[in-house]
This record gives C-alpha cells, sequence and structure tokens, in this order.
C-alpha cells in the first residue's frame, strides 16, 4: 500500500515536471519525423543518361529492340523531359526494375549531368570497324573495380554465355519461408524504441534523483519510515509508465495493428526496468547532473555501436551481441514485425529481468549506505 501511494505521488509530482514532458515532445517529434521526413518506400533505381545522336537510326532501334526485349514487349518507353540547370532536353525513358535509362536527344545534356548534377553518363559512337563504342563520363571517385566491370560489359570477347551458365549453377536457398517485409518508416521503429524509451530513461531517471537531492528530499527519506526499495521503485514504475506512453505514440501510428502489443508491452516494462536500475545505480557516485553526465554519455555512446550492424547487416561482429542494445533491437524488429519467433523475445526479456533485478538490488543497497551523503 505504501509503494502504490509513492508511485502515485511520484506520478503526480513527475507529472507537473518539465522532463516529463520533454519525453513526451521528443516521442512527438520522432513521430513527425517518421511519418513526413522518413519516406515509407525507396526508389533503389538507377538513372543513366545516354546519348546516342551520333548513331545511325537502325543501330538506334536495335538498341531500342534490345531494350524492349528484355522488359515485357507490350511496354514501350516514354518521351519526356530533362532540367539541367534552366535548361530543358527531351530525351526517351525506358524504365526497368532496376534502372530508369534515358536516351537525351543533346549530347551537352548528358556533359552537363555529368558536371553538375555529378550523374553518370553514356556517349554511344560506332567505331573504326562498326562496332559499337561506349564514352563514360565518370566523377573520378569511381574504384578500379567498377571502372574495369564497365570495360568488360562492352568487351566482345567476354563469354557471357558462359557467365549466364555458371550463374544458373548458383543455389539460393532461403533461411526464412515468407520474411515479414518492414518498409522504411517500420524499420525505423525499435531504433527510436530503444534509445528513446530506454536510453533515454537512464537520463531522465538521474534526472529526477538529483532534483530529489538537489532539493534536500532524499536526506529527509532518511528520517522517514518508508522502504528505500519503495522509494526506489516509485520512480522506476514512473519511468515505465513514462516509456509505455511514448513506446506507444510511436508505434500505433506507424506499425498499426501489425505489431505483437502484449510482447510490446512485456519487453517495454521490463527493459525499462533494467536501464531504470542501471541509472539509479550511476546517480549513487555522482553528487548531479554535471559531475555524471561524462559516465552516462560513454555508456550511451557504447549502446548506440548496434545501430551501425542493425542499418548495415554485412557488418556483424561477434564482440557486437555482448551489448545489450544489439538484442534488443532485434527483439523489437521482431515485436514490430509482429514475426512468430515469440520465444526469442521472451528470453531477451527473461536476461534484461534478471540484470534489472540484480541492479535493482545492487541500487537499493547502495542507496542505503549513501542516503544521508
Amino acid at each position: 500500500m505504501k509503494l502504490w501511494y509513492s508511485f502515485v505521488k511520484e506520478l503526480q509530482l513527475s507529472s507537473k515536471s518539465w522532463y516529463f514532458y520533454i519525453e513526451i515532445g521528443m516521442a512527438v517529434i520522432l513521430l513527425f519525423i517518421l511519418i513526413f521526413v522518413v519516406p515509407k518506400e525507396t526508389d533503389n533505381k538507377t538513372d543513366e543518361y545516354l546519348y546516342a545522336g551520333l548513331l545511325p537510326s537502325e543501330y538506334v532501334d536495335l538498341i531500342y529492340r534490345g531494350i524492349l526485349e528484355e522488359e515485357d514487349e507490350d511496354e514501350k518507353y516514354e518521351r519526356v523531359e530533362i532540367k539541367v540547370g534552366g535548361d530543358v532536353f527531351g530525351a526517351d525513358l525506358f524504365e526497368t526494375d532496376m534502372q530508369n535509362i534515358y536516351f537525351v536527344d543533346d549530347r551537352e545534356a548528358v556533359l552537363r549531368l555529368a558536371e553538375e548534377d555529378k550523374e553518370i553518363g553514356v556517349e554511344i559512337m560506332v567505331g573504326k570497324e562498326g562496332e559499337l563504342v561506349y564514352k563514360y563520363y565518370l566523377q573520378g571517385y569511381e574504384s578500379t573495380r567498377l571502372r574495369n566491370l564497365y570495360m568488360m560489359l562492352h568487351n566482345n570477347i567476354v563469354n557471357y554465355k558462359l557467365i549466364d551458365r555458371h550463374m544458373d549453377r548458383q543455389t539460393v536457398i532461403n533461411i526464412e519461408d515468407n520474411p515479414v517485409i518492414l518498409n522504411n518508416r517500420e524499420n525505423i521503429v525499435p531504433v527510436f524504441l530503444t534509445y528513446n524509451g530506454s536510453l533515454m530513461g537512464l537520463f531522465i531517471i538521474a534526472a529526477y534523483v538529483f532534483l530529489d537531492k538537489k532539493e534536500g528530499l532524499i536526506q529527509a527519506y532518511a528520517v522517514t519510515a518508508s522502504k528505500v526499495w519503495q522509494y526506489l521503485m516509485s520512480k522506476v514504475g514512473v519511468l515505465i509508465v513514462t516509456t509505455m506512453v511514448t513506446s506507444l505514440i510511436i508505434v500505433i501510428p506507424v506499425i498499426g495493428l501489425k505489431a505483437n502489443y502484449l510482447l510490446l508491452i512485456l519487453l517495454v516494462v521490463i527493459t525499462g526496468f533494467t536501464f531504470s536500475s542501471l541509472g539509479l545505480v550511476l546517480t549513487t557516485y555522482y553528487k548531479d547532473m554535471m559531475q555524471s553526465f561524462g559516465a552516462f554519455y560513454i555508456l550511451i555512446m557504447i549502446m548506440i555501436i548496434p545501430n551501425v550492424s542493425y542499418f548495415t547487416p554485412g557488418w556483424e561482429p561477434g564482440w557486437l551481441k555482448w551489448i545489450p542494445t544489439y538484442h534488443l533491437l532485434e527483439s523489437y524488429k521482431e515485436v514490430v514485425s509482429g514475426g512468430s519467433d515469440a520465444g526469442y523475445v521472451i528470453n531477451v526479456s527473461a536476461g534484461f529481468f534478471v540484470a534489472g533485478l540484480l541492479l535493482f538490488l545492487f541500487a537499493n543497497y547502495r542507496f542505503k549506505k549513501t542516503l544521508i551523503i
């Protein structure tokens, strides 16, 4: 009963604090960024600009026919206009699954696109023996491998049938059947949940405790009949409630009904408890926020490292899995995608709960020891 009274009192006080509105405001800002700044889908098509004005018309027809044969035979090219600087140039546009191929009417357009817009341009000419010659306008930063690839693509000696035969022999195995694909906005949500919800709790709970120290509430608490753990748990409870609210502000508008909200609540409550307990432990070693800022900064920088692996799956060293937020990111991704691997999320939650319980017990011990300091 005393714990509930203490929690309600702390919740009322925190609702009047500007720290509470910082967290709510941050969640609203992140939601605004997701909806109005981050595109839902990314156009991964590359643009190619070619000039074939010096070729005989029969050559151009052969090139056009070759492109159309690779796509749907019913598809035709589209007549479009390209704006370069203040000038407009005509072009024929071929849209494929991977590229937008523009055959521009004017050689100047290719040169200016390469120089002003940093695009890759190609000029197609007829060689001495009637072969096609491709002149590339590059930016200068292209690797040697890419340059060699361009030369190989237009080398008649290359046996493309042999290459295709080897490619057909490659075995492709699907690791996961019917994987859930997240769009750009949904894919960023786990990052926001991890760093806005859990790691921000480190700073916020520290701010609450240091504010109590400054106003003398910690010293006054030493002579009350209440238990220290009740004071600490009331602080943790406030952070869990705040984290839950901010998480739902982000998840509901972006993910909708796709997310597994039962697992989301479980993960938010347990990780909020763990990171709040960690924040409580750190506050026992410092007198104010300024003194503790360096420790919090270093800790959060370490926790952010798995974010690189999250967006760059090709970089995933083994030591990265020792950082707790690595598993937290993967768990939140499983939750928002509504995936079937609930066991992984439950195991991660159990691990965080054990760690949080140990941290809370240690924080309770430290507060008893330093309460009157």
